[in-house]
């Protein structure tokens, strides 16, 4: 009779990973990003910065990819209410933008982001980010 070898429970598997939240308002983006990610990373989506709030204080995720340029709350105010609730303070934010001006950058250091990543997004970029903010 041939040896039995246990195959890996995948949702012990699934619950180990880190989770990534993706907050964009352009589904696109979302499902690009969730491609990139989806095999390494637990991936939760939001499609506001107010929704983005909900999700991080309830599911507390390791890490958040935000676009900056939303319908009502933008990243940056989302950012700063993150970054100005003790529950969710420490959960690092990149910012996943198309801009290229240092002051718009300047101003996302100060909502209290991370880092950046440029649109459109380069998957290696990415996963180079996430690595090296994780560990």
């Amino acid at each position: 009779m041939p040896e039995h070898t246990p195959s890996a429970d995948p949702v012990a598997t699934t619950s180990a990973r880190r989770r990534i939240l993706v907050v964009d308002d352009q589904p696109l983006n979302i499902r690009v990003l969730h491609m990139v990610l989806a095999r390494d990373y637990q991936v939760l989506m939001a499609t506001s910065g107010a929704q983005a709030l909900q999700v991080c204080a309830a599911q507390r995720p390791d890490l958040v990819l935000m676009d900056v340029m939303m319908q009502g709350m933008d990243g940056y105010e989302a950012c700063r209410q993150l970054k100005a609730q003790p529950a969710t303070q420490g959960i690092p934010v990149v910012f996943v933008t198309a801009h290229d001006d240092p002051a718009e950058r300047e101003r996302g250091l100060a909502a209290g982001a991370q880092g950046f990543i440029s649109k459109p997004v380069d998957p290696q970029q990415v996963l180079a980010a996430l690595r090296r903010l994780l560990g």
